[in-house]
């Protein structure tokens, strides 16, 4: 940027020129250079000073620019370091006081008088038992039903109870949305045990005679007391029943088709 004294002497000429075109006096033509080079000396101060102030704004945005950085790498850091103390490192299987199964595990009934094969599933809310010919009653202004299991020949289960007949009270009704249309199912408790585990377990009633697993435990059941490895199964011994094999026999009732979708 030219200097004032640059630009004064450049205009010097002009002033001269216009000088000349008419008589003045020396008084007069010193009046008007002394004007003319506040005017430049005034345009020259208002160029500085813009000039400035962007330069001032530039210094303020990359200051700010590199606060915003360093505060989020902050951030970024403690958020870092959070996540590692809330989440264990990978391989930690410490389940607290939850029972790990395995996809797959034997359980035991005792109001039915035998063991089962159970498929653990937590996409399902409520576990289903496999029936058939169920029909309801009422008993003491209460509903029930009267049902027998509906099984394949292939199902490891005490002998007896293929043939025989049960009766439970009704605790709730379920609807089933299909794409053939709604069904109401008959929602029943049973006591039920696997491994060291003994609770009331609530059981859907539909014929899952088509179905590997005659039995399907849903989240209800396992919600607060266990987490499921898929990569395992039969983590628990058969538990024996009268007229059944003894659980040392199980193993060969143990291969799973896991070809057949559920």
């Amino acid at each position: 940027m030219p200097n004032n004294k640059t630009l004064f002497i450049a205009l010097i000429p002009l002033a001269l020129a216009a000088c000349a075109s008419q008589p003045h006096d020396n008084q007069e033509v010193l009046s008007r250079i002394d004007s003319l080079e506040r005017s430049v000396q005034d345009w020259c101060g208002y160029r500085d000073e813009r000039a400035d102030a962007q330069l001032t704004g530039i210094v303020q945005v990359q200051q700010m620019v590199s606060d915003i950085n360093t505060r989020l790498n902050d951030e970024a850091r403690e958020a870092r370091r959070s996540a590692a103390q809330e989440c264990p490192p990978a391989g930690n299987t410490d389940t607290g006081d939850k029972q790990v199964f395995g996809r797959a595990e034997w359980i035991g009934m005792p109001s039915l008088g035998s063991y089962f094969k159970a498929r653990l599933d937590t996409g399902a809310n409520t576990s289903s038992l496999s029936a058939s010919d169920i029909t309801p009653f009422e008993r003491d202004g209460e509903n029930w039903v009267r049902f027998r299991l509906a099984l394949n020949d292939d199902d490891a289960v005490v002998p007896a109870v293929r043939d025989s007949e049960f009766e439970a009270r009704v605790v709730r009704q379920v609807r089933i949305l299909q794409a053939s249309g709604t069904e109401r199912r008959p929602v029943i408790r049973l006591p039920m045990t696997l491994g060291p585990i003994e609770q009331q377990v609530e059981f859907t009633l539909n014929n899952r005679s088509h179905l590997t697993y005659p039995v399907l435990l849903g989240r209800r059941f396992m919600m607060d007391i266990a987490v499921i490895d898929i990569s395992r199964s039969y983590t628990h011994p058969r538990p024996e029943f009268p007229g059944g094999e003894p659980a040392a026999n199980a193993a060969r009732d143990q291969r799973d088709d896991e070809t057949v979708e559920e």
